[in-house]
Order: structure tokens, then C-alpha cells, then sequence
């Protein structure tokens, strides 16, 4: 493995998380209570940053990447809050932050009670409007590696088949840049939730070397029909119930034939599947390529997630994403960069927001180190090869 001396630039989607303390409620009633007209009483609102520039961006931070975030906010009272919170981390992170006096800033109210998953209101604001115009030439000269997150809930990423993404990554490509893209599950009845997502993906994915949505995320968007048939079924189901190791072998081989050269699909409690292509050039993969290249190339690896105490799963894909990408990028095996990816992961659910629970890098291999127990899998790997507790490989 090798010391890392670049930098990371994350741009796309940044927002005001705002959580009402609801942890008094009786277990199961808050669906209840959302009716017209009813009262529901709060404790007091925790407010962090959110979305990908944030989320993975201030992680990469934590884990010592140096980053330098693009994102874009409004010159209202929201923007000065991201502002501050940002500056929090370090001065010069919030130096990419581009304030649009026309514009709000974006913001997410997340109700989170006992026994219920998330319900999130929120307003794009500014990220509607961001596009290659924001891109920063001086920092795509340094940089190692761009990561963009959340194009389906920015409406110019989707809009047009995507053009303005894929000019975004086309121009990134241009500087000699490893290229990473993070996704989102837009409301199905969105402008974003009725995008041709499949053909978008399509034009997108061969300027894409790490490619890094959910499960829930892919399957909406290359097999919506399928995605339907299962909620119409069972609105309350986990899902993750249809990921068999079949599913997700022929996804990753989808991925890989729509042109993305990595994949690493989030799977949520069931731990992350990564998956790789073969016979690419070191020169088309950007200044971060791996070495050596073979260790990377036609590999399908599974990771059972880390057991821990889990207070709040917010932010926990992105830190996810910043475990990989830091291992990645200091040169650690696939096999290493998947156990990174869900120790931080792990870490992340440790707490209620997305980033006081991310360690330090040298604590978070410390804790690798230790005996951490792995959760059980839905599903069974009894085709494919254990490599160690919790990681297994399919050599097919």
C-alpha cells in the first residue's frame, strides 16, 4: 500500500439536515399522528449538514483525504448555517461553497422515530441548479479522483437524459481524473422519479470508474417495474429480501457492461457487494489508478457488515463510500477496501448524525484489527469462496 499525497474533490449535493427529537414518542405511532390538524410535540432539533459533499466529503476529511468540496448554497439564513457547520471541520472546506442569491438553500427535515424508518421532507434549492459551469479547472488539475453524489435529486443531472452530468464527468475525464458517482432514490412521482434513468446511465456510465448506488437505487432505476411490483406487494417489506447472490452478480455484470470499470453496491444491513471489470488501461482509469492493476480487475466480492450498536443510519451509505474510497486510494487490496468500507459504515450508525461516529484512520484499522463479530446474511454464499470471517469471493 502507499501514503497518499493527492486530493479529493466532492461535488453535487449538499443540505441542511434538521432532526426534531421524536424519541419520546410511543414505539410505532408516529404514522399515526401525521393527520391534518394534529399537533405532534418535539424536543429539541439537532441541525448538521447533509447530502454527499458533506456526508462523504467531511468523512474522507475525518479519515485524513484531503478534500476540497463544490457545492452550491443560497445567501439566506440555511446557507449561513451550512456555512458555519462546515467551517467546523476546517476553514478552507468551506471555501468551495458558491452562494446563489437567487437561489434557497437546499434542506431536509428528517422524522425519525422509534420503530419507523426515516421520512425525509425536503427542497432541493440551489442543487437544482448546479452544472459544469461550477466545476473548478485549478482544483480538477490536482485532484486524484472526483466524487459526485446525488444526481437524481438535481434537477439539471437528470434533466435532457442527464447531459448536463455526463458533460460534467466528460470534462472531468478531460483533466486526467479518476471519476466516482453516488446515487440517490428520488420520490417515484418526481420529475427525477420519471427520468429515463436506464438510458441516462447508459450515456453516463462509460465516463464512470467507481460507481457506488444501493441496491434499492439500481433496481429502481434499471428494473423499475420489478422495484414496483415489490412495494405494491409488500409496502412495508425489507427489500433486500430480493438481493440473492444471483441478483446481484447479474447486476454487477449489468453495471460492468453499461461501462462502469469498479462497482460497489450498498446493501444496507446486508453489507456491500463489490464487484470489478477486466482489461481496462491503467492511462483510462485517471491518476488513481490502482496498482497493481490485476489485484483489481475481474473480482466479485461480498462483505457481511460489522455488528454494533445501531443509534441512527443517517449518512451511513456516504461513509461507506468514503471508507472505500479512502482505502482505495491509499492502495489497500479490494478485499481490504471492502472491511474498510463497512468499519467505517459501522462506525457511522454508532450515532445519530453522519459524521461524529467516523474515527480516524488509524483507529478505524485498529478497530479491523480487534475481534469484531460480523451480522448474519439473509442470504447463503454456499457457492462462493470465504475468504475470511464475513468476506467471501465468487470465482465463477
Amino acid at each position: 500500500m502507499s501514503t497518499f499525497n493527492g486530493k479529493v474533490v466532492v461535488a453535487g449535493h449538499l443540505c441542511l439536515d434538521i432532526f426534531p427529537d421524536m424519541n419520546h414518542l410511543p414505539p410505532g405511532q408516529l404514522m399515526k399522528l401525521l393527520q391534518p390538524g394534529h399537533l405532534i410535540l418535539t424536543g429539541e432539533a439537532v441541525m448538521c449538514t447533509g447530502g454527499p459533499v458533506s456526508n462523504t466529503g467531511l468523512s474522507l476529511h475525518r479519515l485524513g483525504i484531503p478534500v476540497y468540496l463544490i457545492a452550491r448554497i443560497g445567501n439566506d439564513p440555511f446557507g449561513w448555517i451550512v456555512r458555519k457547520l462546515v467551517e467546523q471541520y476546517g476553514e478552507h472546506l468551506a471555501q468551495g461553497l458558491m452562494v446563489d442569491p437567487h437561489s434557497s438553500t437546499s434542506y431536509s427535515i428528517i422524522l425519525s422515530a422509534p420503530e419507523v424508518d426515516r421520512i425525509f421532507l425536503h427542497s432541493p434549492g440551489a442543487n437544482d441548479l448546479f452544472g459544469v459551469e461550477n466545476l473548478d479547472e485549478s482544483c480538477l488539475r490536482e485532484a486524484c479522483l472526483f466524487h459526485f453524489g446525488y444526481p437524481p435529486i438535481m434537477k439539471r443531472m437528470f434533466q435532457n437524459d442527464g447531459e448536463e452530468c455526463i458533460k460534467i464527468f466528460q470534462k472531468v475525464k478531460s483533466f486526467g481524473v479518476t471519476t466516482s458517482l453516488d446515487m440517490a432514490l428520488p420520490d417515484p412521482q418526481s420529475e427525477g422519479g420519471r427520468a429515463d434513468w436506464r438510458k441516462i446511465l447508459e450515456r453516463l456510465l462509460p465516463f464512470v470508474d467507481i460507481f457506488l448506488p444501493s441496491f434499492e437505487e439500481i433496481l429502481f432505476m434499471l428494473h423499475r417495474q420489478e422495484w414496483e411490483k415489490f412495494y405494491q406487494s409488500a409496502p412495508s417489506g425489507n427489500i433486500l429480501c430480493l438481493a440473492t447472490p444471483e441478483r446481484m452478480s447479474a447486476l454487477g455484470d449489468e453495471l460492468i457492461q453499461l461501462g462502469a470499470r469498479i462497482v460497489l453496491i450498498k446493501m444496507g444491513d446486508q453489507g456491500i457487494y463489490l464487484r470489478t471489470s477486466g482489461g481496462w488501461l491503467p492511462e483510462s482509469f485517471g491518476r488513481a489508478r490502482p496498482a497493481p492493476l490485476d489485484e483489481w480487475q475481474n473480482r466479485e466480492l461480498r462483505g457481511a457488515c460489522f455488528q454494533v450498536k445501531v443509534v441512527g443510519t443517517t449518512g451511513a451509505g456516504d461513509a461507506t463510500i468514503a471508507g472505500f474510497l479512502s482505502a482505495f486510494l491509499r492502495g489497500y487490496s479490494p478485499v481490504d477496501a471492502l472491511n474498510i468500507a463497512l468499519a467505517v459504515g459501522a462506525s457511522n450508525v454508532e450515532a445519530e448524525d453522519a459524521l461524529s461516529g467516523i474515527q480516524e484512520w488509524q483507529a478505524t484499522l485498529s478497530r479491523l484489527q480487534s475481534d469484531w463479530k460480523r451480522r448474519d446474511l439473509l442470504h447463503s454464499l454456499d457457492q462462493w469462496v470465504p475468504l475470511m470471517d464475513g468476506v467471501w469471493e465468487n470465482k465463477k
